[in-house]
């Protein structure tokens, strides 16, 4: 006979009292070599990210040398004074560390992420590399050999050959905007160590660099750590570089890149906007959202769900370069993909909803998901140390102040439906965008002039 068991149930766990969120605030400091600190005390993140700020911004690039400031970002973590390339990874190796660079238009950023415990070696590693890279023959051929090996794989990528053409669209031929952001063959080829001793020795210095610093540091004596480290990093004291104003020609006209027998044309429409100093940009972001931030905006609802054009069309604002006075801008931008011959249908509907948008709005149904979908996952966002970093190194990379991404969660729960769309319809006028599709110009070119949005021009794929 089968002894029958007793099964006993615990109580079910119940959910906890909802505790009010805001994004981290900063404490802001200044080291005796003049670099600026920003510290966020996060406890429970014993990973700590750390981001440098240098102000080398792309523009500073000397001419015939575009690249020169990706290459030396690239450099950064390829030996120093005391250790060669390969010991220097093997150092950040045993701190279960990672180091990575990358140079845009504000700057050039290195971004470290280490275990609280091994902070201090690791720490010690970055202001080797940033106090005294070695830019070693061998290391900056290779860099440039390896960054001449992506070129072609970047322009065969129709994402990025339609985001190339697109700059070169917009932005005049003398802007640096309008070039590639690593550099072409032809630059990049003429890049070697001296080229790059000699840009890190004109801009990057302690007294107009940045870092920030977050994660658990109970225990830490941040302070002395930083005066080890970084603080041993010297340089002259130079102002930071005045930033230019941002000139752009979005007069709405279509370029098709030619892609003999592609299957799918990339489409990237967009055109220069308000950046985060102006005080549309959170409407502008809640009503970009609406029109195509996820599955259920707009754009999916019509050319995703209704029509099966594509897998997904999305719009953004990214922005480009910021400033207080209203010198910076943001580009502003639809992008996704569609089958070939349903190219010209496609983008009459897409058309359509910019049309609908600015003729009867958007509903309240539309806005409140997207305020929850913005201001409600916040804390799901920046549940790691290195978001939050990033997200500080941005406010400090646009000159914003510190407490701005709680300010603009405040400002988009109380943004309203009518705010978000003129806000949207402002930021896509249908006679003001620069359509580039990369595509088979044989089968496109007809259907799409004759939708009429603007004069059309072939160019090669290159």
């Amino acid at each position: 006979m089968t002894e029958l068991t007793t099964m006993k149930f615990h109580p079910q766990p119940q959910a906890g009292e909802a505790r009010p969120w805001a994004f981290p605030a900063p404490g802001r400091g200044t080291l005796d070599n003049g670099l600026t600190v920003l510290r966020c005390h996060r406890p429970g993140q014993q990973i700590v990210a750390v981001e440098v700020l240098v102000d080398a911004p792309l523009e500073a690039e000397p001419a015939g040398l575009d690249g020169v400031a990706t290459i030396m970002a690239r450099a950064f973590s390829e030996g120093t004074d005391k250790h060669s390339a390969e010991e220097f990874a093997a150092e950040l190796e045993r701190c279960g560390a990672t180091l990575d660079a990358h140079a845009d238009h504000p700057c050039v950023r290195l971004s470290l992420e280490v275990p609280v415990s091994r902070l201090p070696k690791a720490l010690g590693l970055l202001a080797d590399a940033l106090r005294a890279p070695a830019f070693a023959d061998s290391e900056i051929e290779r860099l440039v050999r390896n960054r001449l090996d992506e070129i072609p794989h970047e322009t065969a990528n129709p994402a990025r050959r339609s985001a190339k053409q697109l700059y070169k669209e917009l932005f005049p031929e003398t802007s640096r905007m309008s070039r590639p952001r690593q550099g072409t063959e032809e630059t990049v080829a003429k890049i070697d160590s001296a080229a790059v001793r000699t840009f890190y020795e004109r801009h990057v210095r302690p007294a107009t660099a940045t870092a920030v610093v977050v994660g658990d540091l109970t225990g830490v004596d941040l302070d002395a750590l930083l005066g080890e480290t970084l603080g041993a990093w010297t340089g002259s004291t130079a102002q930071p570089r005045p930033v230019p104003p941002v000139t752009a020609d979005d007069t709405g006209r279509v370029v098709i890149v030619d892609r003999p027998g592609a299957v799918q044309t990339q489409l990237l429409i967009g055109r220069i906007g308000a950046d985060r100093h102006d005080r549309v940009w959170a409407a502008q972001v809640l009503g970009t959202y609406c029109l195509g931030g996820t599955l259920t905006s707009r754009l999916d609802r019509v050319l995703r769900e209704e029509k099966g054009y594509t897998y997904g069309v999305r719009a953004f604002g990214q922005v480009l370069r910021s400033a207080p006075d209203g010198s910076g801008a943001a580009l502003l931008a639809i992008s996704g993909s569609v089958d070939t011959p349903n190219t010209g249908p496609a983008l009459e509907d897409l058309w359509k909803v910019l049309h609908t948008l600015a003729a009867e709005g958007l509903t309240d149904a539309e806005r409140d998901v997207a305020v929850q979908n913005l201001v409600g996952v916040a804390p799901l966002k920046y549940e790691t140390a290195a978001a939050v970093a990033s997200t500080l190194a941005d406010q400090v990379e646009q000159h914003l102040p510190d407490d701005y991404q709680a300010t603009l969660y405040r400002q988009l729960a109380a943004t309203g439906t009518v705010e978000a769309t003129a806000a949207a319809v402002n930021a896509f006028p249908v006679d003001r965008l620069v359509t580039v599709l990369v595509g088979d110009a044989a089968t496109i070119e007809e259907p799409v002039r004759a939708l009429g949005i603007g004069e059309v021009t072939v160019v090669p794929a290159e």
